[in-house]
């Protein structure tokens, strides 16, 4: 997910690919959330991990999702 956040920002001036490169880190950061239930049904990783990293995968889909919805904020194209 970070190498696609990090994508994002190598294409800012470009609305289409701004936007389809974050709709990728999105996807991204729910797949992670997959293989957390994954990883916590296999007891791989304990319960207390297992909620920590749901709540921190919790807060970067807020993040990734307010850049979604207010991409003025963080691009300087003219037309969206």
């Amino acid at each position: 997910m970070c190498a696609n956040l990090g994508e994002v920002c190598a294409v800012p001036t470009y609305p289409k690919h701004y936007r389809s490169k974050l709709a990728i880190a999105i996807g991204e950061n729910f797949e992670t959330q997959v293989w957390l239930d994954f990883a916590i049904d296999a007891k791989y990783i304990m319960r207390e991990d297992y909620l920590s990293l749901c709540q921190q995968s919790e807060e970067v889909g807020k993040l990734l999702s307010y850049m979604q919805s207010n991409p003025a904020r963080f691009v300087h194209w003219k037309a969206l």
